[in-house]
């Protein structure tokens, strides 16, 4: 079998070619981070394996990807970028999802985010950077409540972090998880008792759009909202309202809707936000693992397992 990593950036094509073992499976890596969908059907060319970081693979490419049987998809969040089960049950290509990788990366970034729109950070950045000596009133956190929606990997380690600095930690997930330090609660009383409400949910059907704007408005006011998920999870200009009329103190944001975030966007005018690139996970741990995982995926695919 052969595969083919078709949108690598520099980072992961290093990682790729120090993992690799000499008895894998042939493996091209076209370092390109700007790949497009209609480039797919070239660049795979009848290989049976495709590794994809973050590029779209709509149903009418992949029919074009003749001899592709297998993508592992480079995280979690394959349904941003193609419909698994569509691909598996018309075109009989099975996606594979690498979890665990970042799970310390994510929640570390998740952790700064809510230090940095509790202290208003980033606010004070931009002024200083202008001449300003701008300086803003801070939350402390030692003693507040951090809810966590979604308790997997992610939200175990961010439970951690918290519970370190004297938060107390409540979560809602549809299955609880006991674990010590956190109290399991419904969603309605999640919303209304956090000072730091942080998303850790995997983005399906389901959870599209998620945070609604009568949830949002459920918040604590005064709440800061930390989103390191997914950017569809959100009611972005719900969000961008309260946070506009004051009901949120301020959101750290990882992920949106549309990315990269375009220029003009509402966020990037309301002081009150911290924002960052889908750049949670870019730690080199978290490559390690990730590449380490996606290659062990060839390996298992190729010898039938």
């Amino acid at each position: 079998m052969r595969a083919v990593f078709v949108d690598a950036n520099e980072t992961l094509a290093a990682v790729a070619r120090r993992l690799r073992r000499p008895e894998d499976p042939p493996l091209t890596i076209h370092a390109d981070p700007d790949t497009v969908p209609e480039d797919l059907p070239r660049l795979l060319a009848g290989a049976e394996i495709a590794l994809i970081d973050h590029t779209a693979l709509p149903l009418a490419v992949a029919r074009a990807c003749t001899g592709l049987k297998h993508v592992v998809f480079l995280g979690t969040g394959a349904r941003s970028y193609m419909d698994p089960e569509a691909l598996g049950a018309e075109l009989g290509i099975e996606v594979h999802l690498i979890r665990s990788y970042g799970d310390t990366a994510v929640a570390e970034g998740a952790f700064a985010l809510m230090w940095s729109a509790a202290k208003g950070l980033a606010r004070m950045d931009v002024g200083m950077r202008a001449g300003q000596w701008l300086r803003t009133g801070g939350i402390q956190l030692t003693g507040k409540t951090v809810g966590l929606v979604g308790f997997g990997g992610i939200g175990a380690e961010m439970a951690r972090l918290c519970g370190g600095i004297g938060m107390r930690v409540i979560a809602w997930n549809r299955t609880p998880r006991p674990q010590s330090g956190v109290e399991f609660v419904d969603l309605d009383t999640l919303l209304s008792d956090s000072d730091v409400v942080s998303l850790h949910l995997l983005l399906t059907d389901e959870t599209r759009g998620f945070l609604s704007a009568a949830r949002i408005a459920a918040m604590r006011p005064g709440a800061i909202l930390v989103n390191t998920a997914r950017g569809a999870l959100v009611d972005e200009e719900a969000l961008a309202e309260a946070l506009r009329a004051g009901h949120l103190a301020g959101a750290g944001l990882d992920v949106f809707g549309v990315e990269p975030l375009p220029v003009g966007h509402p966020f990037t005018s309301l002081p009150n936000v911290t924002l960052s690139a889908h750049s949670a996970f870019r730690t080199p741990e978290a490559a390690d693992n990730l590449m380490g995982a996606a290659l062990e995926h060839c390996r298992r695919i190729a010898a039938g397992l």
